[in-house]
């Protein structure tokens, strides 16, 4: 249950921070691509937050042996891949002219976006058994 809280008040802190950043700023070049992709990510995390309170209000565990075992599959995969980004986004800051708060923003989302395709991915792939 504490989880559960901690998770819905992540969300709710995120959204408002989103709020008010582009309440404040308004839309400059480019900005309404990083806020789709931040809100797909916010409804990534909301749908993992209603099948925590659905297996909650089962009586199930919230976590079972499968699904640990599919988020550190997940963790391992996410990282693998984001070393690559990373990588990638430090030999294209050398050819192509980037604010470091834009490169570093653009890290940051890309490895969520990341970390939500390898659980997709592992999720419907299934894990193997070691």
């Amino acid at each position: 249950m504490k989880r559960i809280i901690l998770m819905a008040a992540v969300i709710l802190m995120v959204a408002a921070t989103l709020y008010l950043w582009f309440s404040n700023s308004g839309f400059a070049n480019g900005e309404g691509l990083y806020l789709g992709i931040i809100v797909l990510v916010l409804v990534f995390a909301v749908f993992l937050l209603v099948r925590r309170i659905k297996s909650w209000k089962a009586g199930e565990p919230q976590e079972d042996e499968l699904t640990k075992k599919v988020m550190v599959r997940t963790a391992a995969l996410s990282y693998y891949i984001s070393l690559y980004l990373w990588v990638f986004l430090l030999y294209m800051q050398d050819r192509v002219t980037f604010d470091k708060d834009r490169l570093i923003g653009i890290g940051i989302v890309g490895m969520a976006i990341i970390f939500a395709l390898s659980w997709v991915f592992n999720h419907f792939r299934g894990v193997s058994n070691d």
